[in-house]
């Protein structure tokens, strides 16, 4: 897997760049990084602080137990 250019909290700092009212074509010429990869990292780490990315507790998903079997009656 390929290791990325920016580390969490890089890439944190670059869509509050974006968040405080910089246009995003300009926050991607900055850093050179495309469209597309911005709008990767918005889905991935957008509305997180530092510290919930380092941790992860917010990325991902709580387990939960298999789904109760649901019975149809007629």
């Amino acid at each position: 897997m390929k290791r990325s250019r920016f580390s969490e909290g890089q890439i944190i700092a670059i869509l509050k760049e974006q968040e405080a009212g910089m246009p995003t074509v300009d926050v991607c010429r900055r850093h050179g990084i495309s469209s597309a990869t911005f709008y990767k990292y918005k889905a991935k780490f957008g509305g997180l602080d530092v510290s919930e990315a380092k941790t992860g507790t917010t990325l991902q998903p709580q387990k939960r137990g298999p789904e109760p079997k649901t019975r149809i009656i007629s």
